[in-house]
C-alpha cells in the first residue's frame, strides 16, 4: 500500500516535483494527499494543480499565533487522510503540537550535510566558508530546527570556482534523488531509529536491493538504490 503523505512547501517546490514524477514513474509508493502552502505564490500549489493533486493555501499571517496556524495544518493534513508529513522548501519551523501529531513521521531535506551549515543559508554558508565537500540531508524533524535524526546524505564537491548559484543547483540535483529514496524506504518500512541513529532494514523479500549506476563523482550513504 503506498504512503499517503502530505506535503508542506513555502515556494518553488521542486523537491515535491521530483516526488511526484517519481510515483507517476512507479519508482515511488507515495500517494501525495495533499499539497499545503503557506505562501499564495508559492509555485508548489502550481506544481499540484498541474498534476491534478488536491492543493491548499494557509497564509500563516492570518492566524494569531503559530499554535493555531500548526493546529489548522494539522486539520488539513487529516482531513486529505496522510499518514507522513514531507517537508519541500517549507520555510517555518514546526511547533510541538504539529509534530506530536506526526510523531516519528515528518521528514526534511537540507540542503548541506548535516550537522554543518544548518539554517536558511546552508548552501550559501558552505560556498562562503570554503569547504571542499558539501551536499544535502534528509532527515527527521524536531522541534530544533535541523538537529533530527538523518536518514540519508550525499556528497556534493564544491568547486571554488563556481558561484553559488551553480552550487546550488548540483545540490538541488542530488535532493531530487536522495529525497524520493528516503521516502521509499519510509513506505517500505525499512527505516529503524534508536536514539539519533536510523538504520536501513533489508527489504521484505530479503533479497538485496539492485543498486543504482554511478552517475557522478559523489558519495551517498546509505547508497541509493535503482530507479533513485
Amino acid at each position: 500500500m503506498a504512503l499517503r503523505v502530505a506535503v508542506l512547501a513555502s515556494g518553488n517546490g521542486s523537491n515535491l516535483q521530483s516526488i511526484l514524477d517519481k510515483a507517476a514513474a512507479g519508482v515511488l509508493d507515495v500517494d501525495v494527499r495533499l499539497v499545503l502552502c503557506n505562501r499564495p505564490d508559492a509555485y508548489a500549489l502550481q506544481r499540484a494543480a498541474q498534476a491534478g493533486v488536491p492543493h491548499l493555501c494557509l497564509p500563516h499571517g492570518d492566524f494569531p499565533d503559530r499554535e493555531s496556524f500548526d493546529a489548522a495544518m494539522v486539520a488539513a493534513i487529516r482531513e486529505a487522510g496522510a499518514d507522513a508529513v514531507v517537508l519541500a522548501g517549507y520555510m517555518r519551523l514546526l511547533t510541538p503540537l504539529f509534530l506530536n501529531a506526526f510523531a516519528g513521521r515528518v521528514v526534511n531535506i537540507h540542503p548541506a550535510v548535516l550537522p554543518a551549515f544548518p539554517g536558511v543559508r546552508g548552501a550559501a554558508d558552505a560556498h562562503a566558508y570554503g569547504v571542499k565537500i558539501t551536499g544535502c540531508t534528509v532527515h527527521f524533524v524536531e522541534e530544533k530546527m535541523d538537529h533530527g535524526p538523518v536518514i540519508i546524505q550525499a556528497a556534493v564537491p564544491l568547486n571554488p570556482e563556481e558561484d553559488v548559484e551553480a552550487l546550488k543547483e548540483r545540490i538541488h540535483a542530488m535532493e531530487h534523488r536522495i529525497y524520493p529514496q528516503a521516502l521509499q524506504w519510509l513506505a517500505q518500512g525499512r527505516l529503524v531509529s534508536a536514539g539519533r541513529t536510523v538504520r536501513l532494514a533489508p527489504p521484505a523479500c530479503g533479497e538485496a536491493p539492485a543498486r543504482a549506476a554511478d552517475r557522478g563523482d559523489w558519495l551517498v550513504w546509505p547508497p541509493l538504490e535503482a530507479g533513485f
